[in-house]
């Protein structure tokens, strides 16, 4: 073990001659990186085995938590961090004239997810790890990630994300692990000795090889565990006959085939080939995670007898809910298990997180494409199905519309959602708000189907990263001012109440904010060729681009106050740097136009001598976990604006608030909560209830032509997106108009306009009150505390898991 700074000096040059064979003198930063992350990686391996060995005593319940993705952003510091290395490697590397920040600069951010599914995932872990909870991740190995964005003639444009170019330093390849997953093929049907017998044939075998990574408790010697599955051909044999034929593509296929399994997240699933790889995904790691559990829990037990007692999977999410058919093939076909006895242990055990409301986000899969794809899946969910019905049929008195409605396969699509419910003993939303909207209305007949099964968990963030690693000058204050033990409780944050009105600790904020802002600006000047005023208000709405999210919301704002600055340019404003950042799906063409829109506009209010400098519009392109750590500790504004009731809760808005960002919001998922932390006169509010909203979806009564009669501001910008203001792009943004106008603005975006600009108005008039604007901050800072994941996590295990 690593004792003191002589110590780690000592260990790291033997690393780096051992790894590389030459002087560190010679060495790239690349090579002193790799020989770092494997010091440490040496370093935790001792605990990591002795967690895992303590995990496998008897009475040691672990969790599997399974989601499709895991933001996980750079592991180094973080690892440094949480094993209590960090002071020690910066002093000894430094004695080396190696400087720590830039060798975290060669680690690629991992490619393992994109918004904040996978962030609260990769939060979740180093929550389970920090608070000694058995917890591990489950999910699949992305060669090539979401992808790279960048902006091109303002359009986006796909690049692979070729993260691994490098390789990964914190994974550990398991061949002897590996297992096999099936797909396509038939199921024949036999009854020996009086039991059906269901065996899979003609099926194409896949190799699900098993990589694990390392996540490290925050100086606690626990180690948890990511493993994450990477798919692989299993006739690995070059066909040579076949090649020779000239039939080169052919003689790979299969290999290729096979191996785009695991090549992208969330591949484009617009055409029928994408839906079917999608489909795919989720079952390969699926199987490949739950018979890896199974054939664990079967080396130390000799039977699955407590199975349910000693195993808890958590779905993140629809993705993995594919958990709940295999495991009952797993159970019933290979462990010979009866219905009612498979399905009471899974059902104890599985448990089940939504995280929207959206319909498009609510999966569905054709049957045909099901069937043919899993066949022995699909007769598994086709009886839940059956028995489910028999249950709704038998409580409500023959009422087939409402076991229509409540069924797992219904007009010729298997509904997730559904799947997952049925099959979990937990359904949890993310927010109070969110919650309700899935007990009251989404999922209303399910709520009252099973009365306790639904319950809330709002979301949380790890603190240690967003604070503590992000944001070090903020960090190093609070820890002088109130002592360190926040940052294994977060909720002592609550003790910087005392130094609210603190001129001297106002300013020491507002200074670190400054430096923060002044980081950020270089960014922009490096990355983007422009210079921004670190003395103005840095707006900041950085997230997946949506239509629900709003960017354009934010567009319309930016635009009006350029037309009233041209109309009088000595408008007297807080200079603004409205800044953004997020990427669009690749088949989401509205998304994309909202960014091409962004740039547009970006261009032309940047180059307009005009407004003496008042505004900058700024688009970050490839938004990564890396990227959020620079912009939320400069931000003085969070733009979280999506539409009341569609924002299950969010997790950018915990962090913009525990870095003393001031809150603009709709009362919108988490956001509820954040301002009845805040305080009402510590975030500012507009817009749309959900109450509002959800009566206008199910009544109607909306007219967005209204709104464009009755409001000019309103009827030139959206003039403006089809005249001659954008010169080059005249026609760019009509589908944006016609979806606003003729397609009558489904996410109230021009209802929402007006509030829109007041609640701006008034973030003008709070910034130039310095105090009061300082006492808002601290007041977000203090009470951020409740929203750590740590506290989620706890809440998790005690009410879901009983871990």
């Amino acid at each position: 073990m690593i004792e003191n700074k002589e110590h780690f000096k000592e260990h790291y040059l033997a690393k780096f001659s051992r790894l590389h064979g030459k002087d560190i003198h010679e060495g790239t930063l690349l090579d002193k990186y790799v020989a770092l992350a494997g010091l440490v990686r040496d370093e935790i391996a001792g605990n990591w085995i002795a967690t895992n060995n303590t995990y496998d005593q008897p009475h040691h319940k672990q969790v599997y938590y399974f989601s499709i993705e895991f933001l996980l952003g750079r592991m180094l510091e973080t690892n440094l961090i949480n094993a209590g290395l960090r002071d020690i490697a910066e002093e000894a590397l430094h004695e080396l004239g190696i400087n720590l920040k830039e060798l975290e600069q060669q680690e690629a951010d991992a490619g393992l997810g994109n918004g904040g599914l996978g962030r609260l995932g990769a939060c979740f872990l180093d929550s389970m790890a920090s608070v000694g909870i058995p917890g591990h991740g489950c999910g699949i190995r992305y060669k090539y990630g979401l992808f790279k964005q960048k902006i091109v003639d303002g359009f986006q444009a796909e690049l692979p994300d070729d993260w691994l170019k490098n390789g990964n330093a914190w994974e550990i390849r398991k061949p002897d692990k590996a297992v096999e997953v099936r797909f396509g093929g038939q199921v024949k049907v036999d009854c020996i000795y009086g039991k059906l017998v269901f065996i899979h044939e003609d099926y194409e075998p896949v190799l699900a090889v098993p990589y694990d990574m390392p996540v490290v408790g925050y100086k606690n010697q626990v180690v948890n565990n990511l493993r994450l599955w990477s798919a692989e051909a299993v006739h690995k044999d070059f066909d040579f006959s076949t090649f020779n034929r000239g039939e080169y593509l052919k003689a790979v296929e299969y290999k290729y085939a096979v191996e785009a399994i695991s090549q992208i997240l969330y591949p484009d699933d617009s055409n029928r080939s994408g839906k079917i790889l999608r489909l795919k995904q989720q079952y390969f790691f699926v199987s490949a995670g739950l018979q890896s559990i199974v054939n664990r829990y079967k080396k130390k037990h000799e039977s699955l007898e407590g199975f349910s007692d000693n195993i808890a999977i958590h779905i993140n999410d629809t993705h993995p809910a594919l958990c709940i058919p295999e495991l009952m093939r797993i159970l019933l076909d290979q462990e010979g298990m009866d219905w009612d006895e498979a399905w009471t242990i899974t059902n104890r055990l599985m448990s089940y997180t939504n995280h929207t409301i959206l319909p498009e986000a609510l999966e569905v899969w054709p049957v045909e494409m099901f069937k043919a794809l899993l066949p022995r899946i699909f007769l598994i969910v086709e009886e839940m199905d059956r028995r489910f019905g028999q249950e709704v049929l038998g409580r409500y008195h023959g009422n087939w519309q409402k076991a229509r409605d409540m069924s797992i396969i219904s007009d010729g699509l298997i509904r997730m959602a559904h799947l997952a419910i049925v099959g979990s003993h937990s359904v949890n939303g993310v927010s109070q708000v969110h919650s309700e909207i899935l007990k009251d209305h989404l999922l209303r007949n399910f709520n009252l189907f099973y009365p306790g099964k639904f319950n809330n968990k709002t979301n949380g963030i790890s603190h240690r990263r967003f604070l503590l690693k992000a944001n070090p000058g903020l960090a190093k204050l609070i820890t002088k001012t109130i002592g360190p033990t926040w940052i294994q409780e977060s909720v002592d944050l609550e003790n910087l109440l005392n130094c609210v009105n603190d001129p001297a600790f106002q300013e020491k904020v507002e200074k670190v904010k400054g430096q923060n802002k002044e980081i950020l600006a270089r960014y922009i000047q490096d990355n983007c060729g422009i210079t921004v005023n670190t003395a103005s208000i840095f707006d900041v709405h950085i997230k997946r681009i949506h239509a629900y999210k709003r960017q354009l919301l934010n567009v319309f704002h930016i635009m009006d106050l350029y037309n009233r600055l041209c109309a009088d340019p000595n408008l007297d404003i807080v200079p603004r740097t409205f800044i953004f950042a997020g990427k669009a799906a690749p088949g989401y063409q509205m998304a994309k136009k909202i960014i091409k829109l962004i740039n547009t506009l970006a261009v032309k209010v940047n180059n307009d001598p005009r407004i003496q400098e008042k505004m900058k519009v700024v688009f970050l392109e490839n938004y990564n976990v890396s990227l959020a750590e620079i912009i939320i500790p400069a931000a003085d504004i969070s733009e979280q604006i999506s539409t009341a009731s569609k924002e299950a809760s969010g997790t950018g808005n915990m962090k913009f608030m525990m870095n003393g960002a001031v809150t603009l919001a709709t009362l919108d998922g988490a956001n509820i909560e954040i301002g009845e932390a805040a305080g009402d006169e510590n975030i500012i509010v507009f817009g749309l209830t959900v109450a509002e909203v959800l009566n206008f979806y199910q009544k109607g009564g909306y007219n967005a032509w209204d709104e464009y009669h009755h409001d000019p501001r309103i009827s030139t910008i959206m003039e403006q997106l089809v005249n001659d203001f954008f010169p080059d792009s005249k026609e760019e943004f009509r589908d944006i108009y016609n979806s606003l106008l003729y397609d009558n603005d489904e996410f109230f975006v021009l209802k929402d306009f007006a509030s829109y600009v007041v609640a701006q108005n008034r973030v003008d008039e709070l910034y130039r009150q310095r105090n009061a604007w300082n006492k808002m901050c601290i007041y977000n800072i203090a009470r951020s505390g409740r929203f750590y994941s740590d506290r989620t996590i706890t809440e998790y295990a005690r009410d879901i898991w009983r871990v």
